[in-house]
Order: C-alpha cells, then sequence, then structure tokens
C-alpha cells in the first residue's frame, strides 16, 4: 500500500479487505492511508474508510481495529475543514469517546474553524470550558482557527474581538498570530472595505499591548506588513491616514513594515519624512538598526539630503550609538568624491561626543578636498582642525604638500615643510 502512493489502489484494497472479512490491526494500515490521503488530497476518502472501520470495529468488538488519535484528528479535519458538516464532526467526536479518546489541541482547533464558521457560539464557549479543564493554557491555534472561520464567513466583529481576547489573556504581551492568520484577517477586511474598521482594530489593540512588547509581536506590525506582503502599500497607508483621521495612537508596528518596504526600494525620501513623523511623536523610538538601514539605503541612492535628516534624528532622538550610521556616511561621500558634502556633515557632528572623531577623519576631508583641487577649502578645514585642538600628523601634512605640489604652489609647499620640520615628523630620517 505505501509502495503504491497513489489513493485508488490503496482505497480500493481496504475496502476489499472489509468486503471479505479479512480484517487486519488499523496499526499496520491507517496510519499509511491518512498519509497517502494526505498527499492526494482525498480525506474526504479516508473518511468514509474511517468511518466503515469504525463501525466493524465496534459491531465485532475488534479492539485491534481500533483507530488511533491522529487518525481521528484526521477524519475529524476533513469533517471541520473540507465537508464543514457539523453533524459529521459531532458523529467524530462521539466515535473518539467510545474507542476512549480525550481531543487534544488539534482535535480543538479543527472544531474551532468549524464554530466559528456556522456561528455556533455556544458550543465555541463550551470548547473553551473543555480545554481549560483539560489544562491546555496555551490558546494560539485555537483563536487562530476561530479567526479563519469568523473571516470566512465575514463576521469581522468577532474576528476583532478574537485578537483583542487573545492579547488580554497573553497579558498585553501580543500574540503569535501566523502570516497565515494575518492574511486571513487582511483580506476579509480588504473584502469588505472596512479600513476604518481595520484601524480600529490596530487602536484598541495598542491599548491592550505592554510598552514593552516586540514590535514584531504587536498586531499592528502583523496587520501592516501583511498589506506590504500583499501588494496592498497603498492599504497601509489608508489604515495608517485612517488612524490618524481617528485620534488613535501609532505604534512602530505601524510604521516599521512601511519603513521596511521604502528602505528596499530606496524611497528614501518617503523614508525620511516617516522618520521625522515617528520623531515627532516623541514616544516611539527606532533601533540603531533601523537608522543605520535607511541611512544606508539613502547613500546608496546618493539622497544625501535624506541621510543627513535622518542622522539628525537619529542624534535628536538620543540614540547612543551613532558611528555606524557616521562612517557609512563618511565612507560614501569619499568614495563618490564629494568633500564640500563631508565638511559641511562633519562640521555639524565633530563636536557630538556620542561620536569618535579623531585626526584620521580630519585627513578623510582634507584629502578628499586636495585631489579635487579644493586647496582653499582644504587649508580652511585645516585651520579648523588646529582650532579645534585635533593634532595634525604626517598624513596631514602629506595630503596637503601633495595638493599644493600639484597646483604648483611652491611656496605654500614650502611654507608646510617648514612646519613639518617644527613638528619632528622627520626624526630618524622617517616621516614626510
Amino acid at each position: 500500500m505505501k509502495n503504491a502512493n497513489t489513493a485508488t489502489p490503496a482505497f480500493s484494497l481496504v475496502k476489499c479487505v472489509f468486503k471479505n472479512r479479512y480484517f487486519m490491526p488499523f496499526s499496520t494500515w491507517g496510519s499509511v492511508l491518512v498519509e497517502i490521503s494526505r498527499k492526494n488530497g482525498s480525506l474526504l476518502a479516508f473518511l468514509q474508510v474511517f468511518n466503515e472501520n469504525c463501525r466493524i470495529a465496534k459491531d465485532e468488538k475488534l479492539n485491534f481495529m481500533k483507530p488511533d488519535l491522529a487518525a481521528c484528528n484526521a477524519a475529524l479535519e476533513d469533517c471541520c475543514c473540507d465537508i464543514e458538516s457539523v453533524i459529521d464532526a459531532q458523529n467524530v467526536v462521539e466515535t473518539m469517546a467510545v474507542f476512549g479518546f480525550r481531543p487534544d489541541k488539534t482535535s480543538f482547533r479543527f472544531l474551532a474553524y468549524l464554530y466559528a464558521l456556522k456561528g455556533l457560539q455556544e458550543k465555541i464557549s463550551e470548547l473553551e470550558s473543555l480545554m481549560s479543564g483539560f489544562g491546555f493554557s496555551n490558546k494560539t491555534a485555537f483563536m487562530s482557527n476561530l479567526i479563519s472561520g469568523y473571516a470566512k464567513l465575514g463576521n469581522l466583529e468577532s474576528v476583532s474581538a478574537t485578537i483583542l481576547c487573545s492579547i488580554r489573556e497573553g497579558d498585553g504581551q501580543g500574540s503569535n498570530f501566523s502570516e497565515a492568520t494575518y492574511s486571513e484577517v487582511v483580506n476579509g477586511f480588504l473584502q469588505n472595505g472596512s479600513m476604518k474598521d481595520l484601524a480600529s482594530l490596530i487602536i484598541e489593540a495598542q491599548k491592550l499591548e505592554q510598552p514593552s512588547i516586540a514590535v514584531d509581536r504587536s498586531v499592528g506590525y502583523g496587520i501592516i506588513s501583511t498589506c506590504v506582503k500583499l501588494d496592498q502599500l497603498d492599504k497601509a497607508h489608508i489604515i495608517l491616514d485612517e488612524m490618524n483621521a481617528q485620534g488613535g495612537s501609532i505604534g512602530l508596528g505601524v510604521y516599521i513594515p512601511i519603513l521596511n518596504v521604502y528602505c528596499k526600494e530606496q524611497r528614501t525620501a518617503e523614508a525620511s519624512q516617516l522618520v521625522t513623523e515617528i520623531s515627532s511623536l516623541g514616544s516611539w523610538m527606532l533601533d540603531v538598526g533601523s537608522y543605520d538601514s535607511l541611512i544606508e539605503a539613502a547613500m546608496s541612492s546618493q539622497d544625501f539630503q535624506s541621510a543627513f535628516s535622518m542622522f539628525r534624528d537619529m542624534r535628536e532622538a538620543r540614540i547612543p550609538d551613532l558611528m555606524g550610521s557616521y562612517l557609512t556616511i563618511m565612507t560614501s561621500l569619499t568614495e563618490l568624491r564629494r568633500p564640500e558634502l563631508m565638511a559641511a556633515f562633519f562640521d555639524e557632528v565633530v563636536e557630538d561626543p556620542r561620536i569618535e572623531v579623531g585626526t584620521h577623519d580630519w585627513n578623510s576631508v582634507l584629502h578628499a578636498f586636495c585631489k579635487a583641487w579644493r586647496l582653499e577649502d582644504a587649508r580652511r578645514t585645516f585651520r579648523r582642525m588646529v582650532f579645534l585642538q585635533f593634532e595634525p600628523n604626517e598624513q596631514t601634512y602629506l595630503s596637503l604638500i601633495n595638493g599644493f605640489a600639484n597646483a604648483g604652489k611652491y611656496f605654500n609647499v614650502m611654507m608646510l615643510w617648514n612646519e613639518v620640520k617644527k613638528t619632528g615628523f622627520n626624526r630618524g630620517g622617517e616621516g614626510v
């Protein structure tokens, strides 16, 4: 049977065995038939064989034909998720009781979907009581299947209520709903054009979620990131606008997926605007990694204004680690030969104690000006360097001397060389 790996011969064999009353232990063929049935999408055929097997086991009192819990759940899955029949599902549950099987988490999950789909609230309450009685504390899968059923039914009010209930039961630490569950939620609301209700759901969820919640566990993140993955970025913006219209606070979970798209698509001007909006809220702060990625994207697309703007927001947000983004900007400007931007940026941040500025940073700016034959700018940078009490080194003078020599300004070379000799860089015949 296992070697056949196709449904028709396998079911034909089992039916022939039943017909000829040549009964074999369920354990020798049951799990194999379940596996073949799943591979071939024929759980309905399995349900029929399951019911016949159980009838024979009960009538003939053949304990060795008793199915296992996995087979019972496979039959229940077909009743709940495929044919969506409450009567058939209850028959399977009764069969489980006859054979001494107690429903497990998988059983409750399938029943939750069916009862939600049929709007049987009393049945759902019974399931919740049974789960508590059996000691099942983790109800994430149960809640997910309730949401799936409600979403398919179009009962969006119950979808929202279930999500909020899940947050309450998790003490505000968010939910562990899968991408598939959020996809069902988003599609359900989108198909009904209920952007306002979806925005309201996020606002109410944020009221229940703890401030310490991980961003990617928030309901806002789950919904907005799903919109993005479904190529519905415009809908994500509508939700954001609707949340603003309703006067609700907007958590980082709503912003992050949109920022990630902007970063990936190098839409850095829009990203910069959104970062400024986040910073203006005061209560939320992007992490260092997010800033670094956004600034790197801006520099890659040569959107210097956005990169500088986001770095200012980063500084104003009191982010302690600025060096990563600082080096990204300075390195990119060096590679792109933009000494005037290097000087302007460097001058803006040089006195920030969070940025470890050294002589080598000044040398980078000086060298860039000299290579661009902007010697007056190089000289001004050198004077500011000395004024701020940064000690010039051999590389500082080497860049300046080469720059002036290449421009034929030998008097300046001589003046610099005299200064070099005063500093003693040529001790022992080494140095410039």
